[in-house]
């Protein structure tokens, strides 16, 4: 299965429109670097974002899960078990997935964040007596911090009504 490219490749040698040449000494500083970065070798293009992370759906549903499941396991060294801390650290996890995942992905965010969160919950569950204990750990964990789950869906799914939402109002309209 092929997975198409989202960005146009650019070439080294072809001009960028708007682009300045090569020759212009407008454009450049005496030390050879663009006028717009302040003369500092190695600082930002002023107009020019960073690159955001594209996950697909699967790269933002693993990317939360394995987040999550660190978090537990900090919260479970760190502070006891505290389910409390473990729900302020799922939200802007929740936040991250829906911000990464690619346009196209955009439906997966609101499900991979509660995925997520019951991934992680198990190492600070506190069940006890086998596999059976520990479900039974993690299932009352999941029901008695369910105002955290949804919480965090809830913002996922903001976060991702909110992109689809923009990215809809930069389509061009079709003639008629």
């Amino acid at each position: 299965m092929e997975q198409y490219r989202t960005r146009p490749v650019v070439h080294p040698q072809r001009q960028q429109p708007g682009a300045p040449a090569a020759g212009d000494a407008a454009a450049h500083t005496g030390a050879g670097v663009p006028a717009q970065s302040g003369g500092r070798p190695g600082a930002p293009v002023a107009g020019r974002r960073l690159p955001r992370p594209k996950l697909t759906g699967l790269g933002g549903g693993l990317f939360g899960c394995v987040t999550m499941l660190l978090a537990g396991g900090i919260v479970w060294l760190l502070f006891g078990s505290s389910l409390f801390v473990y729900g302020l650290l799922f939200l802007p996890v929740a936040a991250a997935i829906a911000l990464w995942v690619r346009p196209a992905d955009l439906i997966t965010a609101p499900i991979s964040a509660p995925l997520a969160f019951a991934a992680g919950v198990w190492p600070i569950a506190g069940g006890s007596g086998g596999f059976g204990g520990q479900l039974m750990g993690v299932v009352s964990a999941l029901s008695l911090h369910a105002g955290w789950l949804y919480a965090g869906t809830l913002v996922a799914a903001l976060i991702a009504l909110v992109r689809k939402a923009a990215l809809i109002g930069k389509r061009p309209r079709a003639k008629r």
